[in-house]
């Protein structure tokens, strides 16, 4: 409870002094960790593993646009696929030649456990410092992906630090990881949307999307697949189906629910970083380093990381000027590149993996507190970002763009519904339900409640008028959302003023009844 208390406090606290609210966490937890009243925070790697990421990369996976992915998927493949199989190679080289206690075995895990960007601490930190709509789909969907890279990477590396593994076996490992995953997590999202569908009551449908994430995860992980990836897919396809397979009032609930549960584990996550310090740097000052060494092997860990992103988006970037006129027409413009390398934030991931790290490993205590390190410098990096902004002059998210895309999408969803109206079927007697529908929509059934003594009726006619002119609406908005011509804020804000509607509607024609 008071773990809760603390992280809801600061978290509002900073927000509303503007302060950077995952700064603050670490810095707080980093300071009481040191506390002697306090008990030494243990890092549980599978607790991590198995009961936090699960949650929260599938609250981030319902609310990312499929269309995103879609219509940048070579970008993000390349990122976070191409950028995290780089990184692990030149962080690993580079930690095996600075440490010469390290194996290469060693080096290489190192490399993979700070290789992915947290999913997590980018949406924290990106969506506060208003980066663009573009830049910010790259990175939320680069971050949920790469992931599964950097932790098949790393489960290759653990296994060459305890005996012979060859690069076929390795290649073999991430072609299996990712089948089982992808395919996995497409079954759980089918047989989870066709339950859903057929789950009439609000409550119950909210209870099982809470345990989604652990069916799609831990099974994956028992087959030798990516949990994480499988958790990502999952996610991805049941918010995309959300508006076709559930109820409004299901649509609502489990809003607020995973909005709930997406802030309290995200602040959490960053707090428990910070308490996790004073654990680090005991263990750390065990392995009998001096603190000038290590703090610049941290500095040099952290240049690299940021080098070798900064090489490969711009590198992406010229392949894609001079590639096909398709990859011409989809390249990013060198304002972009630099915003995305910028962008590079660490987080629970890259802490976690830290201490999946076994016994034997040469050097393990370094490691992880270069690790900490690591995500402690890149949320720092993060506060750059509004500056660097401002020096590239990215425009943030325009909010009267996004007034008008969404009074346009509004506009060709009561067109829809109106036409729908149109072609219903009225009763003799009963035209005047149209005209209502079409001055005042469904604030009109308190009139029609006062106009007719026994107006049941006149309540059911409308009821299912306004309904069919409800669903036409929800499908003109979903297939302009499949067609990508309006961005994702738009749709979101469209299809939640037709869910308020809905329910307004039914809880509306209750009372009359």
């Amino acid at each position: 409870m008071s773990f809760v208390l603390v992280t809801v406090t600061v978290t509002g606290l900073s927000q509303r002094i503007g302060w950077s609210s995952p700064i603050v966490l670490v810095v707080i937890g980093g300071l009481c960790s040191f506390l002697p009243a306090l008990p030494v925070i243990h890092i549980d790697s599978d607790a991590i593993l198995f009961g936090v990421l699960p949650p929260l990369l599938f609250a981030s996976a319902i609310r990312t646009p499929l269309t995103d992915i879609r219509a940048r998927g070579d970008s993000i493949l390349l990122l976070s696929v191409g950028l995290v199989a780089l990184t692990v190679v030149v962080v690993g080289l580079v930690t095996w030649w600075i440490i010469p206690a390290l194996s290469l075995a060693a080096a290489l895990a190192f490399g993979a456990i700070v290789a992915p960007t947290d999913a997590v601490a980018v949406s924290a930190i990106a969506r506060r410092v208003g980066l663009p709509r573009r830049v910010l789909a790259i990175l939320e969907t680069e971050s949920l992906l790469n992931d599964a890279t950097a932790l098949v990477a790393l489960n290759a590396s653990i296994a060459a630090i305890l005996s012979f593994v060859s690069p076929w076996r390795v290649a073999g490992d991430f072609v299996i990881a990712v089948t089982v995953g992808v395919t996995f997590g497409l079954i759980v999202g089918f047989v989870m949307g066709f339950i859903r569908e057929r789950t009439v009551s609000p409550v119950l449908d909210t209870s099982i999307s809470l345990v989604v994430p652990y069916i799609a995860f831990i099974p994956t992980q028992l087959l030798g697949g990516s949990g994480i990836l499988a958790v990502v897919v999952a996610g991805l396809y049941l918010g995309h189906r959300a508006p076709l397979i559930r109820s409004t009032e299901s649509r609502i609930a489990t809003s607020i629910n995973w909005r709930t549960i997406r802030f309290l584990l995200e602040n959490a996550v960053f707090l428990f970083i910070g308490l996790s310090l004073s654990q680090i740097v005991g263990q750390m000052q065990q392995s009998g380093h001096t603190l000038w060494k290590v703090v610049g092997l941290s500095a040099l860990v952290l240049a690299v990381l940021v080098l070798v992103r900064f090489a490969n988006v711009m590198s992406t970037l010229a392949l894609y000027r001079i590639g096909t006129p398709r990859m011409r027409r989809t390249a990013w413009s060198w304002r972009t590149g630099v915003a995305v390398s910028s962008a590079g934030i660490r987080g629970v991931v890259t802490l976690a993996a830290a201490f999946l790290l076994p016994a034997a490993t040469p050097e393990r205590e370094l490691l992880q507190f270069l690790a900490f390190v690591v995500v402690i410098g890149s949320l720092l990096e993060g506060l750059a970002l509004p500056a660097i902004l401002r020096v590239l002059r990215l425009p943030p998210p325009s909010a009267d763009q996004e007034r008008v895309e969404r009074e346009q999408l509004l506009t060709e969803a009561q067109l829809a519904g109106l036409a729908q109206l149109d072609a219903e079927p009225i009763a003799p007697g009963q035209e005047h339900l149209v005209e209502e529908l079409r001055r005042r929509g469904s604030s009109s059934i308190a009139v029609l409640g006062a106009a007719a003594p026994n107006g049941e009726p006149f309540v059911v006619t409308f009821e299912r008028l306004r309904q069919r002119m409800l669903q036409a609406e929800r499908t003109a908005v979903l297939t302009a959302r499949s067609e990508g011509r309006f961005q994702d804020p738009a749709v979101r804000a469209v299809l939640g003023r037709i869910d308020a509607e809905e329910e307004a509607l039914r809880q509306g024609v209750v009372a009359a009844r």
